[in-house]
Parts: structure tokens; C-alpha cells; sequence
């Protein structure tokens, strides 16, 4: 008797490819206004975190809430990111399309 294919998925945690070795920091350049660093450190952690998100199976920006991708930036060991920047993980998510 066949088996439905729904009844073969098993719901398992996913495991998500941490970096060995942490990459390589570079000194930002000076002179800049302090805005354009916050800017651009929030940029970078919108990335993480998006990267993150598809790697756990999170493709669509509606299916990541504020409390998704909290739990996510805890998983990989980020600090808890502001709603700004949960709004730029969304955007993107739903630019890369």
C-alpha cells in the first residue's frame, strides 16, 4: 500500500553551516559621519541574518516576523536586532527575488 509523501516528511531541526573560522576584519574608512557607520554595521547584520533565514528554510519576507529572526540572530550569535533592522532583513529578502 503506498505511503503519502506528506506522511514521509519528518519535521527535524535544520543545521546551519557556522563558519569556522571568523572572517577577516577589515578597518572601516575614517572620516565618514558616525551615521554611515551605524548604517553600514546594520546593513551587514540585515545580510547575516537574511542569509541565515534562507539557510533555515525562511524564503518569503512574510514569514519572517520580528520574533523569527530575533530567534534567529540568537542562533547565530548576534545581538537581538532592532526593528530597523528586521525591516531590512524583509526588504531583503523580498529584493532578492
Amino acid at each position: 500500500m503506498p505511503v503519502p509523501a506528506a506522511a514521509l516528511k519528518t519535521k527535524r531541526p535544520v543545521q546551519l553551516d557556522l563558519p569556522y573560522v571568523p572572517v577577516e576584519k577589515r578597518p572601516l574608512p575614517p572620516g565618514r559621519p558616525r551615521d554611515w557607520y551605524v548604517m553600514h554595521n546594520r546593513r551587514l547584520k540585515a545580510m547575516r541574518l537574511a542569509i541565515a533565514l534562507l539557510d533555515l528554510g525562511v524564503y518569503l519576507p512574510t514569514q519572517a516576523r520580528n520574533e523569527k529572526i530575533r530567534s534567529t540572530a540568537q542562533l547565530i550569535g548576534v545581538h537581538p536586532p532592532s526593528d530597523t533592522t528586521c525591516h531590512m532583513v524583509r526588504a531583503l529578502m523580498r529584493y532578492s527575488r
